[in-house]
């Protein structure tokens, strides 16, 4: 795969996987526009490494804090901040993987990649993500989580699996909607990508360790240290603006990119 093509992969996958545009939607995005074969799930594997470690780095006291917890989690014993915090990510990522594990089954991931579909949940759910951040109280931050509040993100985070959706679009949009602020919404759903983008890029792992070859390790690299770079910059670029600025410029957008999407799907 071309070198210029790999590291507009990596920038696209590291910038939009934090942000809620919708990473997915643009992974497929670029094939389809650009009349590239597609990346494939080697290339989809390592862009998943970068942003995870993006996100592991930028989040590390609250990682340190959830890993600590889990060994007392297993135990059944959630009354410590480190145990409480795994406790609460595992019930917010468990709908997500079985929602995953359903559409990888039935077949129904493949057919839902295409333009149009792309079009509409971009268009839908930016809409949806102004309206939550316009009405949404901000009486809640991100240390008043709750079980609760947890099931309902996670339940939120399994329309992510639609492409165009964005995973940290609809769970900042259900944080919004639940209470939280801006800066709260955002960090509990970058928290929640951890486990979800572990779990999703473990999966995608076993599937082709036994198809990589030395060129696909090669780009695989390439695009996992572009991708780690791009995402982590995003990422304190967007919780920084996020203290001043809503999110109405990234629903304007998804608006935009949306109504162009529609209008190519459906004169073509």
């Amino acid at each position: 795969m071309p070198l210029l093509y790999l590291i507009i992969l990596a920038l696209i996958q590291g910038v939009t996987e934090f942000l809620p545009i919708s990473s997915s939607g643009h992974l497929i995005l670029l094939p389809n526009l650009s009349g590239q074969a597609d990346q494939g799930q080697v290339i989809d594997v390592a862009a998943h490494v970068g942003t995870l470690a993006a996100v592991v780095i930028y989040f590390w006291r609250d990682v340190r804090v959830g890993l600590a917890g889990v060994p007392r989690m297993l135990t059944g014993r959630i009354d410590t901040p480190g145990s409480r915090l795994a406790f609460l990510l595992m019930i917010a990522t468990i709908p997500v993987v079985l929602f995953g594990l359903f559409l990888a089954l039935t077949g129904l991931d493949d057919k839902m990649r295409s333009i149009t579909v792309i079009g509409w949940t971009m268009l839908g759910f930016g809409l949806l993500l102004y309206f939550a951040d316009q009405k949404g109280d901000e009486g809640k931050m991100s240390g008043d989580w709750t079980a609760r509040d947890a099931i309902w993100m996670g339940l939120a985070q399994m329309l992510a699996l639609i492409p165009g959706t964005s995973r940290s679009g609809i769970t900042i949009t259900a944080g919004r909607w639940l209470g939280y602020d801006r800066h709260g919404a955002a960090k509990l759903s970058m928290l929640m990508s951890i486990p979800t983008i572990f779990a999703s890029g473990s999966f995608l792992a076993i599937k082709v360790a036994a198809e990589a070859d030395m060129q696909a390790a090669r780009d695989g690299a390439i695009v996992a240290g572009l991708s780690f770079v791009a995402a982590l910059l995003a990422l304190v670029l967007m919780m920084r603006l996020l203290r001043t600025v809503s999110f109405t410029p990234y629903v304007i957008y998804r608006i935009v990119l949306g109504s162009v999407l529609l209008w190519i799907g459906y004169t073509q």
